[in-house]
């Protein structure tokens, strides 16, 4: 057999020149590969952030630390009646209020419905003052909102996000769209829903499927379970990798309508530390009972149901329970001859100055 030639220096020492100008084009190639990567990434990260920061409201700023260590923390999520159907009114009532909290510990996620006709302290106001809380937003903006939740149910509140009709309708176009199950059978503003039948809705329809109340059974508390489910899929599109690399095109469009105090970085840091906790969602929901407080309609809550809701909240957010003792609970106390097991709804319930046996006349 033909012994294999040995190569000479020279020969050797070119090959090796050879191999590091191959090595050195690959690295050039992955170098531009890398910065066109990072640019890209700049530019998209440049553009949401550009698209978010529409939707901050400095005004009720609030120091944000906790989202990278995965705290638990609570949100108040509103939605106005403006913005869509010919109302253009700079706040309006908050036809949707949840409380929602999340457990990293858990890997949940929990939506507490507080019905827009419960009565409320308002606190914040320069006198004493009780109305529908829904009024809360519309007059004190989210300070007031989340102080009047906070003290109805002794939860700490610092963050949220507000988003009326028109903002709505543009965020689920802007998700693809969300799923549910209608618990009834109803047709509302031209959109028809079948019970029990799993339906996509497009903006328009979720707007329908969420706002429809006087032919639900169960009125005001059938229209919340259906906004808590519009809710619930919104989050679990609104986390998905898709929604997130077009998330400056959905801001883009709806930030005249959305408004909150968390910042982009603290968004960053929820979508990174807490993503999980959307695989595991639940809804719970105040309940009240109906009552008149001089010729308005308003939901009235049992000492009994007040601190239950309060004690589940505080249970999700690692704080212990505290029986409450706030306006609410003495005006159940100066309304002794109401029934809250009759089912009346049109019960007669006074409202009475702090401390005092003489009524408040607003």
């Amino acid at each position: 057999m033909e012994e294999k030639r040995r190569l000479s220096r020279v020969e050797i020492n070119h090959q090796r020149e050879k191999k590091k100008r191959v090595y050195r084009w690959i690295k050039y190639i992955i170098g531009i590969i890398f910065l066109f990567a990072c640019i890209y990434v700049t530019a998209v990260y440049l553009k949401t952030k550009n698209a978010f920061d529409k939707t901050y409201d400095p005004q009720n700023s609030v120091t944000q630390a906790g989202f990278s260590s995965k705290k638990k923390f609570a949100v108040l999520l509103l939605g106005t009646d403006t913005g869509a159907l010919g109302r253009h009114e700079k706040r309006g009532n908050t036809d949707t209020i949840i409380v929602a909290t999340v457990n990293p510990n858990d890997k949940k996620v929990s939506l507490m419905s507080i019905p827009r006709d419960t009565m409320a302290e308002m606190i914040g106001s320069p006198r004493f003052s009780v109305h529908k809380i829904n009024a809360a937003y519309n007059m004190g903006g989210p300070k007031m909102a989340m102080e009047t939740l906070s003290k109805l149910l002794n939860v700490p509140l610092k963050y949220y996000i507000t988003i009326n009709m028109g903002g709505m309708t543009k965020l689920v176009d802007g998700v693809g769209g969300v799923d549910v199950v209608p618990p009834l059978t109803f047709t509302y503003d031209g959109c028809s829903f079948t019970k029990g039948v799993k339906t996509h809705l497009d903006g328009k329809k979720a707007l329908a499927y969420a706002r429809m109340r006087y032919d639900d059974p169960r009125g005001d508390y059938g229209r919340q379970l259906r906004q808590r489910q519009v809710i619930m899929s919104i989050l679990k599109h609104s986390i998905s990798f898709d929604t997130v690399k077009n998330l400056d095109e959905v801001l883009n469009t709806a930030s005249n309508s959305i408004k909150t105090n968390i910042r982009f970085d603290s968004f960053i840091s929820i979508f990174k530390n807490y993503r999980d906790c959307s695989n595991n969602m639940s809804n719970d929901y105040l309940h009240g009972n109906g009552a008149m407080i001089g010729d308005a309609s308003y939901q009235v809550m049992s000492n009994k149901e007040l601190n239950r809701v309060s004690k589940i909240l505080r249970e999700q957010l690692g704080l212990e329970y505290v029986e409450l003792d706030n306006n609410e609970t003495y005006q159940n106390s100066k309304n002794k001859q109401f029934d809250w097991l009759s089912g009346n709804q049109n019960q007669p319930y006074y409202i009475y100055e702090p401390n005092s046996n003489k009524l408040w006349h607003g």
